[in-house]
Formats: structure tokens, C-alpha cells, sequence
């Protein structure tokens, strides 16, 4: 257990957004009160949104900044889909101040229609179940998982509740508001998941000097060369069930090759701990997966 010496939440970054032009109507604000509504002025967009904890036992390192992935939101480190503590409450365990973000268009930063290119995507059921690694696409209707699954299947829709609309043009926004909370924490450590370490790799270049360390979890987006702080990658299992995890794989080993000594791996079957998923952070065992990720630290 834990107590916490402070919590609260702040924005980072964004910029002013004017609309004119656009025709003034009345709209049915309740059932029984309708309202002239005016969507022309000025708007804040394309901040971030992070909400912070502060443990009384806090330990003496940088706080741990984490970074959801795509289609998903800081949700995704609060608890696990079957009701277990996730990483951050893990953390704060362990005595780290912590900072979950939930980055441009995602959560609760907020969004503001036709700002950006394209149309936004959602993640279905079935495309988590096997890009997740969860089992194989032809086992989703009778939710079979891989053998030694650690994932928590019958708590399925737990996690595809979380999924977010989400679009994929919206790197540079994203980047430049992750850089603006990194600046704002002086010197942090990230944990970032997925389409998110792409994020990370692109904040960084932004602000060098200001973190020290990442932990990628099975990063799909990498830097176009060597980054300067220390970079953990990790791997659950599983990797070979398609031609998407094998070309991303041989992507990370290619940048981990080329990366020089900062770049560690760590396959989590390998270490002893199988059958992960995509999203160990919520498969049982998130604890254990955890403290071996604490161990570069």
C-alpha cells in the first residue's frame, strides 16, 4: 500500500486555434432549454493533458513519466482490465512521483474537429485480439487464447473499452506537446508503450539532457538515429504469430545493433517470464514484468 503526498493534474503545450466564418445557430442545449450557439472565436488545442502523483515514501529518482500507445489513453497504467494494480500503482509503491499523459486527441486533452489530415480510426475486437498477441485471428470468436496466455481473457472487454479514436497524422502535435511536460519536469525517466515511443523518440530530440533513461515496451515507431539517453526495449511473447510482429522485430534489432551500448534488450520469455502480451503492463504477472524492468534503473 501507499499514501500520497500530493496528486493533481496540469496541461502542457498546445497552441490557439481560430475559427470564423462558420455559421451561428440555435441548438437544443437540454431537452427543455435550447441556446444560440456561436462556434467562431478562439480555442485551445492540441495540448497535453497529465495527471501526477506524488507518494509520501518518495524515492529520490526522477519522476517516471508514461506514455500510453496508440488508440489508447493513460487509462491504460491505472488499473488492469480484471480489476489488479497496474504499473502506476505499482510504481507508487515503490516510492516514484509518477506522470501519466494523455497526449493530443486523446482522453482527456481534447480535441477539435477538422484540425487534422485524415479521418480518425478505432480499434475493433478483433483487430486487438491479434494485434495484441492475445491469440490467433481465427480464435477470436471462441476467445482461445495462445497457450500459457498471460493476458486476462475473460476481461477482454475491460481492455477494449479503453480504445480512444485516434489519428495517425498527429506526430508532429503530439511530439511538441510531450516536449513541453518533459520540460516541465526538468529530468524524468519515460516508460512509453507501442506507437507512443515513437513520440518519445521524436520529444527527445526536442529537449536533450532532459531524460535519462526510456524503457520502449515493444516499441512500433523508433528514432532515425542514435538517441542519447539510455534505452531499454522490451519484447512479450509470442512475436512470431504474424508478419507484422516479425518485420517490427527485425526493425528493433536493426536499431539496437546500430544503437551502440545505450541500448539494452530484454525478451521477457527469454528472461524467464512467458507468455506476455502486447500489453504486459495488464497480463498477470505485470508485477513481476515490472520489477525486471525496474532493474535498469
Amino acid at each position: 500500500m501507499y499514501r500520497l503526498k500530493d496528486f493533481g493534474s496540469y496541461t502542457a503545450g498546445g497552441r490557439v486555434h481560430v475559427v470564423s466564418g462558420e455559421p451561428v445557430e440555435t441548438i437544443q442545449f437540454t431537452p427543455t432549454t435550447s441556446y444560440r450557439f456561436d462556434p467562431n472565436g478562439h480555442l485551445l488545442v492540441e495540448h497535453a493533458y497529465v495527471q501526477y502523483f506524488v507518494p509520501e515514501n518518495r524515492n529520490e529518482a526522477p519522476p517516471v513519466l508514461l506514455v500510453h500507445g496508440g488508440g489508447m489513453t493513460g487509462t491504460m497504467w491505472e488499473t488492469t482490465p480484471d480489476g489488479r494494480p497496474g504499473w502506476l500503482q505499482l510504481l507508487l509503491q515503490r516510492g516514484f512521483e509518477v506522470h501519466v499523459v494523455d497526449n493530443v486527441e486523446r482522453g482527456r486533452a481534447g480535441w477539435h474537429p477538422g484540425l487534422w489530415d485524415g479521418a480518425p480510426v478505432v480499434r475493433t475486437m478483433e483487430e486487438a485480439w491479434s494485434l495484441f498477441r492475445i491469440g490467433a485471428e481465427e480464435d477470436f470468436a471462441a476467445r482461445a487464447p495462445f497457450p500459457r496466455q498471460r493476458f486476462p481473457v475473460t476481461h477482454l472487454d475491460g481492455l477494449c473499452r479503453q480504445f480512444v479514436p485516434r489519428w495517425t497524422s498527429t506526430l508532429p502535435q503530439q511530439a511538441a506537446a510531450l516536449t513541453e511536460v518533459i520540460l516541465r519536469l526538468g529530468q524524468c525517466r519515460v516508460i512509453c508503450h507501442s506507437q507512443g515511443a515513437q513520440v518519445v523518440f521524436s520529444a527527445i530530440e526536442r529537449c536533450p539532457g532532459h531524460v535519462e533513461h526510456i524503457t520502449a515496451l515493444e516499441p512500433s515507431g523508433l528514432p532515425s538515429r542514435p538517441v542519447e539517453p539510455s534505452v531499454q526495449m522490451v519484447f512479450g511473447d509470442f512475436t512470431d504469430a504474424t508478419p507484422t510482429w516479425r518485420g517490427l522485430i527485425e526493425r528493433c534489432e536493426s536499431f539496437a545493433e546500430t544503437g551502440g551500448a545505450k541500448v539494452t534488450w530484454l525478451d521477457l520469455a527469454a528472461a524467464g517470464l512467458p507468455g506476455h502480451s502486447h500489453m504486459m503492463m495488464m497480463d498477470e504477472g505485470n508485477e513481476r514484468v515490472l520489477a525486471r524492468v525496474l532493474e535498469s534503473y
